[in-house]
């Protein structure tokens, strides 16, 4: 540890932002939930300053927001604001698609294969909070087929924005369907966008189901 502790407190900020990271995307923290800083502490044995800037990091990937004269509480996006983000979501993916397979050589998939083998392997262990993370790396890596920096820098807020309801999606398809069919959707769409062939691609982007049980 350095002399004036910034090691443990840089380990605690880290430890907190996990913790209530994981609580708010596997649900035990629901949308709307108020987040008290005096029962965060004493439920994870630290001190405000840590928990203050997990809350501030876990704010900039849009999973809790800071309500004047009210709190803390855990993100709650109405129907229409992610109708809206979905929306946008499909339309920078599908430009990206675009962009991709129209150029000369083709874009290396490597990235996007990297993150569906770790989505399927924690799909098959029963992790569905490193599946999420995995499912959130594969769109992401799905824009950066285009090489386009700026499109990636547009991208990446809307799908943290949206990682909370995807987390939801995902949760909510296992308890009515194998897991196993999520993946599979994605496998698909990673197949299809192998081929080169653009209209069979943007058809399994549009088919591969992000909003199945959340509006």
């Amino acid at each position: 540890m350095d002399p004036d502790g910034t090691l443990e407190t840089t380990t605690l900020v880290e430890l907190a932002l996990r913790r209530l990271r994981q609580e708010i995307l596997s649900g035990v923290l629901p949308p709307g939930e108020r987040l008290k800083e005096e029962l965060l502490t004493q439920r994870y044995g630290i001190s405000r300053a840590p928990l203050r800037e997990a809350l501030r990091e876990l704010a900039q990937q849009g999973l809790i927001e800071h309500l004047p004269r009210r709190g803390v509480r855990v993100v709650e996006l109405s129907a229409t604001d992610a109708d809206e983000l979905f929306g946008l979501r499909d339309v920078l993916e599908r430009y990206a698609v675009g962009l991709a397979l129209a150029q000369p050589g083709a874009a290396s998939l490597t990235g996007v294969s990297d993150a569906w083998q770790e989505m399927a392997q924690a799909a098959r262990s029963g992790n569905a909070f490193a599946e999420n993370d995995a499912h959130q790396r594969f769109h992401v890596e799905v824009v950066a087929l285009a090489g386009q920096r700026h499109l990636l820098q547009a991208f990446e807020p809307v799908i943290l924005k949206l990682q909370l309801h995807m987390a939801t999606n995902l949760r909510l398809e296992a308890e009515h369907r194998d897991a196993a069919e999520g993946v599979e959707r994605h496998r698909r769409l990673l197949e299809a966008i192998a081929t080169g062939e653009l209209p069979r691609a943007l058809e399994a982007l549009a088919s591969h189901g992000a909003r199945t049980f959340i509006g």
